[in-house]
């Protein structure tokens, strides 16, 4: 009886299975089964999950309303779960773009121009051939032995960035060094500052200087953009003088050996011009007992037999052109095994798809990393992109717009037909004393120009690809000493031509492109002296260029004469705030978009004539008399 009554209040919550005798004697004697309050019987999930709730609830940790809403979000997504699956893959593509939001035409037109922005970029990294081959990357800056005053670093960023600001100096990347308004917290030796401030006039650095030559003597790579007559020059010259004598102390240098620096120029008078200060900064420097560094100038026109001295004691720094430097890379009279540091002068210029396989052949001799500097007044954002690819944690200093002119050129546009053009530039003439610079676009342009000026009994001298280099450095030289009173020159003279004393450039004609025009007037108006540039247009200009020239005018806060204001823009976009995506983001222009830039097109059909050309070469296609 005993065996029967335990039974039945214990019903069994399993499913019975056959016992023994021996099994149910066992049974009888162990309490756990006996216990009725040891038993706690199966109770579903679904059921402790409404239980926990309800005690929640109880203990006003979750309002019944939240407790709703979490119970109507669960069904909800259930519901949609259950939908998208007897859905079609069509309308729920439909459904996710209802859910899109809708972009403004703007925004529409930014994503559009960054299209046709990836169609024309540089295929190859700007890196040496085994750099490529090996996959070598570099993720660590140059180190140098050069680092800013403690008491300077104790200011703090905060300190930094008001300077910045109060300089108008826009950086960009990571760990920026400090600027440093004075050249002796710089710890430059004392007889430069003496020559700077007595040979130049330069007391104080320019805010490309401040920003810049911290960031160069800390090895970091650079790029560079200030308008002209900035000090852009010092920024990169000065520091390789003393990082060539640091090594020259280091370990003499000698036959075969060197450079330690290369700085690469887009014209011979650029170069010609760097390297002069380079020596001259050198003898300087020498005067004083320090190692005398030896400057190689690499440029065509001139009889590289003259310098065999200087290679066979071992060089230090090499200014050069693309073309005469590769020549000299060939034929082995120097190597790039020990260079560290490569500067683009120009960049812009230096990096256009002209000279773009010139660069990357010079590249292929390099052996190790280097410190690479890009410098220039245009710098459009494709050539920044594209610098990324050489550069090494880079820092951007940027004083001002990239593309923009100086604030200290008094800029005037004057209608001008084109037979009336030679005559009317003696009134010109006639607004400010000599020098002045007259820039034409074409070489026999030049060579009219400085006739007919003789003819009026007026100094001239003229410069332009098709002189000798006799000629061209005559030129430049009579000019500087004020031998001559005007220099009549096509664009290769309107960069980097550094004579502060030209007070007047008279544009005989608008260049093609907005970057000429700056490069031009930016002769003029230099380290804070004033300057004027007339320019001539008519009616062979075309509207594009017109409108670039506007827009630059407006924003140099000069005035726009009546002819430019009456041109419509039919471009202008509205942006999200002043100067925010305006313009053409592959040319520099304001006037137009990346989407009608001449330029982006021209260079868009050369790439895709080069194609073709390359592939008829594979083919066997061409040249070789059609033969099957």
């Amino acid at each position: 009886m005993a065996d029967s009554s335990s039974t039945a209040r214990n019903p069994p919550t399993k499913r019975p299975r056959a016992a023994s005798d021996a099994d149910d004697h066992d049974h009888d004697h162990d309490p756990a089964v006996d216990d009725d309050d040891e038993y706690v019987p199966y109770v579903p999930i679904r059921q402790r999950k409404q239980a926990k709730l309800a005690h929640l609830q109880a203990r006003n940790l979750l309002s019944t309303s939240e407790a709703d809403v979490e119970e109507k979000k669960r069904a909800e997504e259930a519901a949609a779960a259950a939908a998208a699956r007897t859905q079609s893959l069509m309308a729920q593509t439909m459904k996710l773009k209802e859910t899109e939001p809708v972009k403004s035409s703007y925004e529409l037109q930014l994503e559009k121009e960054a299209e046709l922005l990836k169609q024309l970029v540089m295929k190859r990294k700007l890196a040496s051939d085994k750099e490529l081959a090996k996959g070598i990357q570099y993720s660590e800056a140059m180190r140098t032995s050069w680092t800013p005053p403690r008491t300077l670093m104790a200011r703090g960023e905060p300190a930094f960035e008001r300077t910045r600001k109060k300089y108008h100096i826009l950086v960009d990347g990571e760990d920026i060094p400090p600027p440093i308004t004075r050249f002796n917290e710089m710890k430059i030796p004392q007889c430069i500052l003496d020559y700077l401030k007595q040979a130049k006039g330069i007391e104080r650095p320019t805010p490309i200087q401040l920003q810049g030559l911290p960031v160069v003597l800390s090895g970091r790579d650079m790029i560079g953009i200030a308008f002209t007559g900035s000090g852009k020059t010092l920024v990169f010259t000065l520091p390789l003088l003393l990082f060539a004598i640091e090594e020259e102390m280091k370990l003499p240098f000698q036959e075969g050996e060197g450079p330690i620096g290369l700085i690469m120029c887009p014209s011979r008078e650029l170069a010609k011009q760097t390297h002069e200060i380079i020596c001259t900064m050198a003898d300087v420097m020498a005067s004083t007992g320090a190692p005398h560094i030896r400057s190689l100038l690499c440029i065509g026109g001139i009889n590289m037999a003259d310098q065999r001295n200087t290679i066979r004691q071992g060089i230090h720094v090499v200014v050069a052109t693309p073309g005469r430097l590769q020549d000299m890379l060939e034929k082995k009279r120097f190597t790039l095994a020990n260079c560290k540091y490569l500067c683009f002068d120009e960049a812009d210029r230096m990096i256009d798809m002209g000279f773009e396989e010139d660069v990357r052949n010079v590249m292929s001799f390099f052996t190790g990393q280097r410190q690479t500097l890009l410098f220039s007044a245009t710098m459009p954002k494709k050539i920044q992109n594209f610098a990324q690819s050489a550069l090494v944690k880079p820092v951007t200093v940027n004083v001002g717009r990239a593309g923009a002119a100086s604030l200290d050129i008094i800029q005037q546009v004057e209608y001008v037909a084109p037979e009336a053009r030679t005559t009317y530039l003696l009134e010109c003439l006639q607004k400010t004393p000599p020098p002045v610079v007259i820039f034409a676009e074409n070489k026999h342009d030049v060579d009219d120009i400085q006739e007919f000026l003789l003819t009026k009994g007026v100094k001239a001298v003229g410069i332009h690809g098709g002189k000798t280099q006799e000629e061209r450095e005559f030129a430049i030289s009579s000019f500087k000493s004020f031998k001559r009173d005007v220099l009549v020159a096509t664009d290769v003279a309107s960069k980097g031509l550094d004579f502060n004393e030209i007070q007047h450039v008279i544009n005989y004609d608008m260049p093609k492109e907005i970057e000429d025009y700056v490069h031009r007037i930016g002769r003029t108006g230099r380290r804070g002296k004033t300057g004027v540039a007339t320019t001539f247009i008519n009616t062979e200009c075309s509207e594009q260029i017109l409108l670039d020239l506007k827009h630059l005018l407006r924003e140099a806060k000069q005035k726009v004469p009546p002819f430019l204001l009456s041109i419509e823009d039919p471009t202008e976009l509205e942006s999200s705030g002043p100067g925010d995506g305006q313009g053409c983001s592959y040319c520099g222009g304001l006037g137009h978009r990346i989407s009608n830039c001449p330029k982006f097109e021209l260079d868009k059909r050369t790439e895709f004539g080069n194609s073709k050309e390359k592939y008829a070469e594979g083919r066997g296609i061409g040249g070789g008399g059609g033969d099957y």
